[in-house]
């Protein structure tokens, strides 16, 4: 689980005004505050406590804070600790090395006291996020039942053949390699679910290749199976002293093999229904939902949708309402670049960061556009150093209750689709923005509509328009606006979009499905 424990910073500033200041404002917001003068004390600092984030000054008499971030990514136990450079110093070099020494973010002094809060919850948020449940491999390639694959390293051929036949027929796929240069390459190729190897070959014998297995980061956590014709305890004793998952004696047969891997695929399969059931209780203790339980209530409007998540997972669709005064309301519908599982750590953690760059969006904006505020808030993410890299769709639309006019604009999304009741006419309406974070400016324009009795506009994400029918057909923007087309006053355009998509895929989806609906009525 996610460690809700009082998070802890650590200043370095030679400035002690800074410091203090610092200090003072994030002991305010609860945290806990750690001071150096300087790396050394800092690393001193490092090394002997629980470090959550890293505010570094640029310009020390000791080591400048770009030489000081290199050496701390240096350190294995550093790698994700979140580093934002607090500096005078605001080029674009500086920037550009900020982020080549491995540095978060930079923050430009006299700095505003909220952006800097608000970039340290979301930097901290989004490392507990990736220490406890990145994987290492593309989630949605963990937990597909796909079969298992295995890579096989033996010299001698002939063998690794006869045990490669056995564990096919058994199921699984089987690749082999005559030795551990061999070896590793393929293993960094196919990313295999366990490793067997023999451990007497020339050259490189096993228990070096699994030495080199063990500096791979990607491979390090693949299951290990030594296969051998040596059973002496001090082989065997080596072999576990190097973490493998078991010792296999070649004169146990094939069937044995194939039992052990067996047994090491099924134990898999448990673990990653524990990280499944885990995802879940991270949503929940994130207190961050992707989605929320309830649509509002918007007098002269009925604004519903509908979302389900890829397998139940908390996927790459966010959507949220923001009441803007009293007579308007703002609707957004967002998506993380990526497919099911692979991205539903950053929207969990996106979701809250957009929310939070919205909120400041709309405190500093008089007028209630669209565009003006997806512009804001892609300045912040485009200004975030990893934030940026995490590139998101992002429709919004405004709507005031007392004029009936809604007000559109997108970033890099799909089309809003409007369906006019008195004309009948159905329009895809379709904004020319960037993808958010993709560029300092986005391009953004505000499309009005004017909505009169029963018209209603249609968000969808790409979740419905890529699913596939039996035969492979997509469901398509096409298809989804003739069902649209045909939707009478009386009709609930939710309930007949739902039926229109569920026959159509049989209700085998190919990602997060979301879909929106605000009618007039």
């Amino acid at each position: 689980m996610i460690n809700n424990e009082k998070k802890s910073v650590l200043i370095i500033d030679d400035d002690i005004i800074i410091r203090k200041l610092l200090n003072h404002q994030l002991k305010h917001n609860d945290y806990n505050v750690f001071e150096a003068v300087g790396p050394s004390q800092a690393f001193d600092l490092l090394n002997n406590n629980k470090i959550d984030l890293v505010l570094c000054d640029i310009t020390m008499d000791e080591m400048d804070g770009f030489e000081f971030c290199k050496k701390v990514r240096e350190n294995e136990n550093f790698r994700a600790l979140p580093f934002v450079f607090v500096t005078a110093k605001a080029s674009m070099e500086d920037k550009s090395k900020a982020l080549e020494v491995g540095g978060d973010d930079i923050i430009t002094k006299p700095f505003d006291v909220d952006e800097l809060i608000l970039k340290v919850q979301a930097l901290i948020k989004r490392t507990e996020i990736y220490k406890v449940y990145g994987v290492k491999k593309n989630l949605e390639q963990s937990f597909s039942s796909e079969t298992a694959k295995i890579l096989l390293v033996d010299d001698d051929q002939s063998l690794a053949r006869l045990f490669q036949y056995n564990l096919v027929k058994a199921g699984f796929e089987c690749e082999i390699a005559a030795g551990a240069e061999d070896g590793l390459k393929l293993a960094k190729s196919i990313q295999p679910d366990i490793i067997i190897s023999d451990i007497m070959m020339p050259n490189i014998d096993g228990f070096q290749f699994r030495r080199m297995i063990l500096t791979d980061n990607n491979l390090k956590s693949v299951p290990f199976v030594f296969l051998t014709s040596r059973g002496e305890e001090k082989d065997i004793l080596e072999g576990y002293d190097l973490g493998i998952a078991e010792y296999v004696l070649k004169t146990a047969g094939p069937r044995v093999v194939v039992a052990k891997v067996s047994a090491i695929i099924k134990s898999l399969g448990k673990e990653r229904q524990k990280i499944v059931t885990e995802l879940h209780q991270a949503a929940d203790s994130l207190r961050v939902k992707v989605v929320p339980d309830n649509s509002p209530e918007f007098s002269g409007f009925d604004i519903r949708h509908w979302h389900v998540p890829f397998h139940g997972i908390p996927g790459g669709d966010f959507l949220d309402y923001f009441p803007l005064d009293e007579d308007n309301i703002a609707v957004v519908l967002g998506d993380v670049m990526g497919k099911k599982w692979g991205a539903w750590y950053f929207a969990l953690a996106y979701a809250g960061y957009v929310r939070s760059a919205l909120r400041i969006a709309l405190q500093t904006i008089n007028e209630f556009s669209p565009s003006l505020i997806l512009q804001q808030v892609n300045k912040s993410v485009y200004q975030d150093a990893k934030v940026s890299e995490v590139f998101t769709t992002l429709s919004i639309i405004t709507v005031n209750k007392k004029t009936k006019v809604a007000r559109y604009a997108g970033a890099g999304d799909l089309p809003m689709i409007y369906k006019n009741n008195s004309s009948g006419i159905t329009d895809a309406a379709k904004s020319k923005g960037l993808l958010l974070g993709f560029a300092e400016q986005g391009n953004y324009e505000d499309i009005t509509v004017k909505m009169n009795q029963y018209d209603f506009i249609t968000l969808v994400s790409d979740g419905i328009i890529e699913s596939r029918d039996s035969s492979g057909v997509q469901f398509g923007l096409d298809r989804l606006k003739d069902v649209i087309a045909g939707i009478k006053p009386g009709n609930d355009p939710i309930e007949v979009i739902k039926k229109n998509f569920t026959d159509f895929t049989k209700e085998k989806f190919e990602d997060d499905v979301s879909l929106i609906i605000i009618k007039a009525t």
